[in-house]
């Protein structure tokens, strides 16, 4: 019996985590955190044993796919890692981060407690910088090539294939022998926008006969490319002309670097006004040294537009600020500054001290080009939240607010189902990674389209491959 059972992304985002059992052996795909409303379930232990788990087949590097991992090895997982290279690296960067942050977090909130006498009731991190460590030098990590079969099992193979969305990410395939019969089933991990900006579009999947496919904009329709960078650009010229400043929380991997295109791009064209450019976070730094040792994996249009230093994404005017005194530094450029900094979905990191001293101020604006997931500082802001809470500190919001969602590094509703259309011989669609309205309307549009029922997946629900 081939049974699949989510431990997350479940009628939500986050989380990803999905365990396929072909006889005895437990596959995973993806081991993910949970962010925004769901963090509380990245607490106590897994609801499966670590220990049973034979291999982790990882999509991508995103938080929301990877973020667990160090969890998973500290209760016991030993089994072997499969990734690409450009994953691997991210990953640790990423992993690195979170340990970072979490740790921050938890010595904020254990200060303030002991001042409530309540200290012992602070969870403390799910792990640390030397979990991470352990996670890398313990356990085999096995890089794979894009659109190589590889035998995992006796009888059960692997072909990762570009999926399009970050800088190594990938959709799985994983083929078996069911009953005498070839069979395949697919794991979408997240697949990718087609914007062309940084990363080749997403890889056609010829045949499978089950799949579980993302849903995260399974609602909605993203603008046309054009029009986002129209939307972008005009934006950023108005607010700098009347001497304001542009504050972007911007995601490490890929947006990030689709932004640097841009803004690059704008300064050679004579379109960007003289101002100053900060990229404020060190993660995002550390990855885009990754985009540019892997740049090969990149758009020939990019690989054709390097720099001096190998780089596509330099310019005059742009500043790394990797070091605390050099972001507190940011501050005393009162007007004309595009501050890119993480977190994306501002739960943390250094955009909140940005908020805190700028979005109040009328004459700048906040840009939001990526998801914002319930639970989240980000949400409430794009909800028209009047007041937003910092550091403990309620701060009103005056800047003017902007959501350009055409940079999504995911697929809309057309893309996926343009993808799932090009799928022969599907015939079982399973919906995870999205929220539960978005993904009953996804539903019914798939059904009009195609043809195909589709099923949304809940939470541990164990599910018969057939």
């Amino acid at each position: 019996m081939i049974t699949v059972r989510s431990y997350g992304a479940t009628e939500e985002v986050t989380g990803s985590c999905h365990i396929m059992k072909i006889g005895e052996k437990r596959i995973m795909i993806d081991c993910g955190m949970f962010q925004g409303e769901y963090e509380e379930n990245n607490q106590g232990p897994f609801e499966f044993d670590p220990k049973q788990i034979d291999v982790l087949l990882l999509t991508h590097a995103h938080l929301d796919h990877c973020g667990r991992i160090p969890k998973l090895v500290k209760e016991g997982f030993n089994g072997k890692i499969y990734a690409t290279a450009p994953t691997m690296e991210l990953s640790e960067v990423i992993l690195l981060d979170s340990a970072k942050i979490m740790r921050e977090d938890y010595e904020t909130r254990y200060r303030k407690a002991q001042r409530r006498a309540e200290h012992k009731k602070v969870l403390k991190p799910i792990y640390d910088v030397a979990d991470v460590y352990d996670t890398f030098s313990k356990i085999e990590w096995v890089a794979v090539e894009y659109d190589n079969y590889f035998e995992l099992f006796e009888g059960i193979s692997v072909r990762y294939k570009n999926a399009g969305h970050i800088l190594g990410s990938a959709f799985i395939e994983i083929s078996y022998m069911d009953e005498g019969d070839s069979k395949k089933i697919v794991f979408s991990g997240d697949i990718g926008n087609d914007n062309m900006i940084v990363l080749p579009k997403l890889r056609t999947c010829k045949r499978s006969d089950s799949l579980y496919v993302e849903t995260t904009y399974g609602d909605r329709l993203h603008q046309p490319l054009a029009l986002t960078l129209e939307e972008f650009k005009n934006v950023i010229i108005k607010t700098l002309k009347h001497n304001g400043n542009v504050l972007i929380p911007s995601f490490a991997v890929e947006r990030t670097q689709e932004l640097l295109c841009i803004l690059r791009s704008m300064y050679e064209n004579g379109e960007l006004p003289k101002c100053d450019v900060f990229l404020d976070s060190p993660m995002a730094t550390k990855t885009t040294n990754l985009y540019k040792k892997y740049s090969y994996e990149l758009l020939e249009k990019c690989q054709k537009n390097l720099d001096k230093n190998g780089s596509i994404f330099n310019f005059d005017l742009l500043t790394y600020t990797e070091k605390p005194e050099e972001s507190k530094k940011i501050n005393e450029v009162r007007e004309r500054a595009i501050i890119i900094a993480g977190s994306g979905m501002c739960n943390g990191g250094r955009i909140q001290h940005h908020f805190k001293h700028r979005i109040w101020d009328p004459n700048n604006a906040v840009i939001f080009v990526g998801f914002q997931a319930s639970g989240t500082l980000g949400r409430e802001i794009v909800n028209g939240a009047k007041w937003i809470k910092v550091f403990g500190e309620d701060i009103i919001v005056k800047a003017s607010i902007h959501t350009i969602n055409g940079f999504s590094a995911h697929a809309d509703q057309n893309g996926i189902i343009k993808w799932i259309k090009k799928i022969k011989n599907l015939r079982k669609v399973f919906l995870v990674h999205g929220e539960y309205e978005a993904q009953k309307r996804f539903k019914k549009v798939l059904k009009k389209k195609t043809g195909l029922q589709a099923h949304i997946v809940a939470y541990k629900e164990k599910i018969k491959i057939k």
